[in-house]
């Protein structure tokens, strides 16, 4: 699937991918500033949290509690120096939980995110659009 969307939009962008067949975890790929975090905010008012979101870039991870009473997991995997730092923090566990986990910079833990996920790929675009792709 791919989408190009305005901050508009965006809101309505996450209830569509949310349609999908996506799995709990969800791997975000794009450069600084392509708008992840702002994607996982919308994600998460779709999914009912009410709790005022934000990128979890010094405690590497935020839970928050989705409107049918699940947690979900943003991680913002930026300032990771290792895969054994990510592991010693119990990642895994976060990972198996069978929880929605949502990763800004996979990349950091490339032996640790489990097979079975979903990849959004997001772009910024000259005329101040996204670009989305979930595979």
């Amino acid at each position: 699937m791919e989408i190009t969307f305005s901050l508009e939009e965006i809101d309505h962008t996450a209830q569509q991918v949310l349609s999908l067949s996506i799995k709990n975890i969800i791997l975000l790929h794009g450069s600084m500033g392509a708008g992840k975090t702002t994607f996982i905010k919308a994600l998460a008012r779709q999914l009912g949290v009410q709790d005022m979101t934000s990128s979890p870039t010094f405690s590497i991870v935020n839970e928050y509690l989705a409107g049918d009473g699940n947690p979900l997991y943003h991680f913002d995997l930026y300032r990771l120096n290792s895969e054994e730092e990510a592991y010693d923090m119990g990642i895994d566990e976060y990972f198996y939980s069978g929880n929605l986990c949502l990763i800004e910079w996979p990349e950091k833990t490339p032996n640790l995110i489990p097979i079975d996920h979903t990849t959004i790929t997001i772009k910024a675009l000259p005329n101040g659009k996204r670009h989305l792709t979930v595979k």
